[in-house]
C-alpha cells in the first residue's frame, strides 16, 4: 500500500504525517533548523550529482527521514507518550543510562521495527524521563515532584482520540486524524514562558541544567530534529561557513571511511532562548524576563548496523583511542582514524568476518531454471556460494539507533557546561555495561519488554536468510 493512499489511520501513515507537521513547526520555532535542512539538501545534491544522480536515485525514507528527542518528567507521561507513539508504528527499542555520564535520566528510542515500516518512515524519538531518586538534594527532588504532578501535558480531547485508536479505530475519521497530530504536537511545542519563578528556575537548574529544563515547562518541547545527510563532513563545513554556531567535533566513528557504520553526529549550538518566568503567585504578568538554553540542530550520518562481534571491535578500538588521548594530549579524531584502521574497510571483509548485519535478497534477473538448479547443490548450501555464483545479492542493515557515548557528547556540549572529558576511558566502560535495575523499572513502566536493538538487526537478517532459502526451495541457507 502507497503510504500517500493509505488510511488516516494507517500507523505509517500517521507517523509520516505527523513528522511532516513536526517539522514544519520546529521550523517556525527555530529557523536555524530550516537553514540545516537547506544546507543538508544542497550537500546531498552536490553528491549525487557527483555520482551522476538526482535526489530521484536516493531511497524514500531518506527524504522524509528525522529523529527527535524529548525529555519527560514522570512516570505517567513516559507511559502516554508510548501508547501516542504506538499508534504511529514505533516502539521502544534500547535502554539508554544516562546517569553514567551524571544525567538524572534513562530512557530509550520509540521507532519503527519492521522491514516496511522502515522502509516507508524511520522516524524515531530518543525518549528519557526524570529519575527524581537521582536528583541529590531532597527539597530540590520534592519541588521537581510538586510542580510536575500538576502538570498536564496531554489535553483531554488527545487522550480521548488516543483511547479510540487503540481499541476500535473503526469509529475514527480522518478528520479525527488530523485533530490527533494537531493535540499531538502541543506535546512537542515550545512555550517562551516558565511555569516557575525564575528563583525556582534557578535552583533546580543549579542542582542540574536538564532538571530546570524538564519541570520548568508547559511542554515536554522537542530540543532538536535531526535529518539525515549522505556526507556529515561537508554539512559541518558549511555550517560552520554560514556561520551556525557548529559543534566543535563530529561524534562516533572516524572520517574517511569507505564503509559507513553505526552512526556520526554532529550539531549547531543550543540557542540562548528570551523566557517570560512567572510571578510567585503563578501569574506571568509581573514575572521576570530571563533565558533558557535548550534547543540545537543535530544532524547524522548513517551507517550499517553492526553485529556483537562488529561493537566489540568498535568499544575496543574507541576506548583504546581514548587511552591514547589522555596519554598523548592529542585531538581524538586524528587518534580515532588511526586506531580504527583495525576495522575493516571493505563490505566483503565485514560480512565474511560477521562484522555487520546484511539484508539478502534473490538477484534480479534469475530465471526458474537457476531457481530449480540449486536445491541439487551438494549441502550444506552456503550463502557466500550464492553470491559468488550471483544468485543473490545483499546490502548493509542501515543502523536505526543511538550511540550513547555520542548522544552523552552532544547532550553535555548543547547545556552551556564543561564537556565531559572524551578521554573517560571509564566513562566509556560504563555506558556498554550498565546493570540491568534500570531497563526492569522503565520496562515495569511502560508494560513491555525493550529489546536491545542489536536482536532485531539479527532477526532482519536472518528473514531475509529464509526468504532466499524458501526462494530456492531449501531448508537452510547457512551463513559463514
Amino acid at each position: 500500500m502507497d503510504i500517500e493512499t493509505a488510511s488516516p489511520w494507517d500507523p505509517d501513515h500517521l507517523r509520516s504525517r505527523f513528522v511532516r507537521a513536526l517539522s514544519d513547526m520546529y521550523k517556525t520555532e527555530v529557523p536555524l533548523y530550516g537553514q540545516l535542512v537547506d544546507i543538508v539538501r544542497g550537500v546531498d545534491n552536490c553528491i549525487l550529482a557527483a555520482r551522476g544522480q538526482s535526489v530521484d536515485h536516493l531511497p524514500k525514507r531518506h527524504h522524509l527521514e528525522r529523529h527527535g528527542a524529548i525529555r519527560l518528567g514522570t512516570q505517567h507521561e513516559m507511559r502516554m507518550i508510548s501508547r501516542l507513539f504506538g499508534i504511529m508504528g514505533m516502539y521502544p527499542v534500547g535502554y539508554y543510562d544516562l546517569k553514567m555520564v551524571g544525567f538524572p535520566l534513562h530512557g530509550t528510542a520509540f521507532r519503527p521495527t519492521s522491514e516496511e515500516s522502515l522502509r516507508k518512515n524511520p522516524f524515531r524519538v530518543f525518549t528519557t524521563v526524570l529519575r527524581p531518586d537521582l536528583i541529590t538534594s531532597s527539597s530540590v527532588r520534592k519541588t521537581a515532584t510538586d510542580i510536575l504532578s500538576r502538570r498536564t501535558l496531554f489535553s483531554s480531547r488527545l487522550c480521548e482520540l488516543m483511547d479510540v485508536a487503540e481499541t476500535d479505530k473503526s469509529d475514527l475519521t480522518a478528520n479525527d486524524a488530523d485533530e490527533l497530530i494537531t493535540e499531538a504536537l502541543k506535546v512537542f511545542k515550545w512555550h517562551s514562558r516558565s511555569t516557575v519563578p525564575l528563583e525556582t528556575y534557578l535552583s533546580l537548574k543549579q542542582e542540574h541544567p536538564m532538571v530546570a529544563d524538564i519541570v520548568c515547562f508547559p511542554s515536554a518541547h522537542i530540543n532538536h530534529l535531526t535529518p539525515r545527510t549522505l556526507d556529515i563532513d561537508a554539512v559541518q563545513a558549511e555550517m560552520i561557513a554560514q556561520g551556525l554556531p557548529a559543534k566543535e567535533s563530529i561524534e562516533g566513528p572516524p572520517a574517511g571511511r569507505k564503509c559507513e557504520i553505526l552512526l556520526r553526529q554532529t550539531s549547531f549550538k543550543a540557542l540562548e532562548e528570551r523566557v517570560v518566568f512567572t510571578d510567585h503567585d503563578g501569574s506571568p504578568d509581573g514575572g521576570k524576563n530571563g533565558t533558557h538554553t535548550a534547543r540545537f540542530g543535530e544532524v547524522e550520518q548513517r551507517g550499517a548496523a553492526v553485529t556483537r562481534k562488529g561493537r566489540e571491535l568498535y568499544d575496543r578500538l574507541l576506548t583504546s583511542a581514548i587511552s591514547l588521548v589522555e596519554t598523548y594530549q592529542c585531538a581524538l579524531s586524528d587518534i580515532l582514524t588511526e586506531t580504527f584502521r583495525e576495522y575493516p574497510d571493505d563490505w566483503t571483509e565485514l560480512r565474511r568476518q560477521g562484522l555487520v548485519y546484511f539484508r539478502y535478497r534473490v538477484a534480479p534477473g534469475v530465471t526458474r531454471d537457476q531457481l530449480n538448479a540449486v536445491p541439487l547443490l551438494k549441502p550444506p548450501i552456503h550463502m557466500e556460494q550464492l553470491l559468488q555464483i550471483g544468485l543473490v545479492e545483499c546490502e548493509p542493515i542501515t543502523y536505526e539507533d543511538f550511540l550513547p557515548f555520542s548522544a552523552a557528547g552532544i547532550f553535555t556540549s548543547n547545556l552551556g557546561a564543561e564537556p565531559t572529558r572524551e578521554g573517560d576511558e571509564i566513562t566509556q566502560r560504563k555506558l556498554q555495561h550498565t546493570d540491568s535495575s534500570g531497563r526492569e523499572e522503565l520496562e515495569r513502566l511502560l508494560n513491555r519488554a525493550i529489546p536491545n536493538e542489536i536482536v532485531l538487526y539479527e532477526e532482519l537478517q536472518n528473514t531475509s536468510v529464509k526468504e532466499c532459502a524458501t526462494l530456492f526451495g531449501l531448508e537452510e541457507v547457512v551463513l559463514a
